[in-house]
């Protein structure tokens, strides 16, 4: 029986403090620390998962730096992404705020062919905390007016609905990658705006504890 491998590259970006190298450390090495460095520019990590008898998923999770929000970097970051998520704390509501500009930011340089937005997953990490910042009612709202595929609330500390809203996600990228294109389109599963240099690697460590993360 024949095998086949989908790669994706898949976005973690929010702002600082929110939980994104938690999150990467948590689904990928299935652990939690309180202690962490801050990442700078981009730091990466791969997560294997067997999908089906014949389908293996292998993705590259890019943890991008909060402070990189809204710069010409991320031109560079989000080359040939397949899909995103985007996290904010429902103790903070500017990092909620910001999830807009995020997500427009996101839109505007990265899209599949036919120039539809590549999948993005909203996750209200810290959801063990309280009180919440931010109403569900309007996280609902905020998720539907502005594309996403859906969202959900996240503990990263309690590892709940971590693999949950990856899977999600998965199952969006397959399907988007499934899609009919046309011959012209054919051999690519990605379009971005602008072509962009290659990223140069950068460095970040550990996980982040329950209110903080790079």
């Amino acid at each position: 029986m024949e095998s086949h491998d989908h790669l994706f590259k898949v976005l973690i970006v929010g702002d600082g403090h929110v939980g994104k190298t938690s999150l990467v450390h948590r689904y990928v090495e299935e652990r939690f620390c309180k202690s962490y460095k801050s990442t700078v520019g981009v730091d990466f990590a791969l997560k294997v998962l067997p999908w089906s008898n014949t389908e293996t998923v292998r993705l590259q999770l890019w943890d991008i730096a909060g402070q990189e929000r809204f710069t010409s970097m991320t031109r560079i970051y989000y080359k040939e992404a397949s899909g995103c998520v985007l996290m904010f704390d429902v103790t903070d509501p500017s990092s909620f705020r910001n999830c807009r500009r995020w997500k427009e930011d996101l839109d505007s340089k990265a899209q599949l062919l036919g120039s539809s937005p590549i999948p993005c997953i909203l996750l209200a990490n810290k959801c063990d905390l309280s009180p919440w910042q931010v109403s569900r009612e309007r996280v609902e709202m905020f998720s539907q007016a502005s594309g996403f595929i859906g969202w959900m609330e996240t503990s990263v500390k309690d590892n709940k609905n971590i693999s949950e809203s990856m899977r999600m996600l998965v199952e969006n990228m397959m399907a988007s990658r499934s899609i009919p294109m046309s011959p012209e389109n054919m051999g690519s599963s990605f379009k971005l705006n602008e072509v962009a240099a290659p990223v140069a690697s950068a460095h970040g460590a550990c996980c982040s504890g329950g209110r903080s993360d790079p």
